[in-house]
């Protein structure tokens, strides 16, 4: 049976634990054994990390010690998948510029707060996104500072309602990379557990988290 650990924390205003047990369940359906954690510590566990099939972290903010990140980023380059959402992945250690590499982006800022706009998909034959439309999300709009290695699935246009020299600047929602032997996916859907109400938004999740377990 394939392992996934999904390691919850940080910042409490992204429901990291009610999004973990949005996923969690999707996971065992699938076959996995999924072990759900709230401490950093569990990436000091080196043989068990190793020997897993996905990590997905759901921690925005907060720090990790030097140890903890190496325990993670040899894992993932070791052939360890890895894949997430919002800032539970894309705001998770802003001091830690080699996490960051990792990931392939970083949040910098959501202008306006909660508001409308849309996800564009971009191309439309790759497993995470086939078949699927342009949707509409009521949340954070993320501008991230973004690796151009990512392989873009899903983008958003800023409209420059709050930043006038942000109008028609096109940002990566969803995308994918390699990271050692490993695959990577982010998606910056998913302020909170209700964000994935979405149908699409649910659905890339769902299908990235399985595309990046080995």
């Amino acid at each position: 049976m394939r392992k996934a650990l999904m390691v919850w924390g940080g910042w409490d205003g992204h429901e990291p634990k009610q999004c973990v047990d949005v996923f969690a369940p999707f996971l065992q359906e699938n076959g996995f054994e999924v072990r759900v954690s709230d401490s950093l510590d569990v990436y000091l566990e080196k043989d068990y990390i190793e020997s897993l099939s996905l990590i997905v972290p759901v921690w925005t903010m907060g720090t990790i010690t030097n140890e903890q990140e190496k325990g993670l980023l040899s894992a993932v380059a070791s052939g360890v998948g890895i894949g997430g959402w919002h800032g539970g992945m894309g705001d998770s250690f802003r001091n830690n510029v080699d996490y960051q590499f990792m990931v392939g982006g970083q949040w910098v800022v959501h202008p306006g707060g909660v508001i409308d706009y849309e996800v564009n998909i971009t191309n439309h034959t790759d497993p995470i996104t086939k078949g699927l439309s342009d949707f509409k999300m009521h949340s954070e709009q993320y501008y991230l500072h973004v690796d151009p290695s990512n392989e873009v699935l899903a983008t958003t246009t800023f409209h420059g309602n709050v930043y006038p020299w942000l109008k028609g600047v096109v940002m990566p929602v969803v995308w994918k990379r390699p990271y050692g032997k490993a695959r990577v996916f982010y998606s910056s859907c998913g302020h909170v557990a209700a964000d994935f109400d979405v149908p699409e938004a649910r659905e890339i999740v769902k299908r990235g988290l399985l595309w990046a377990a080995r």
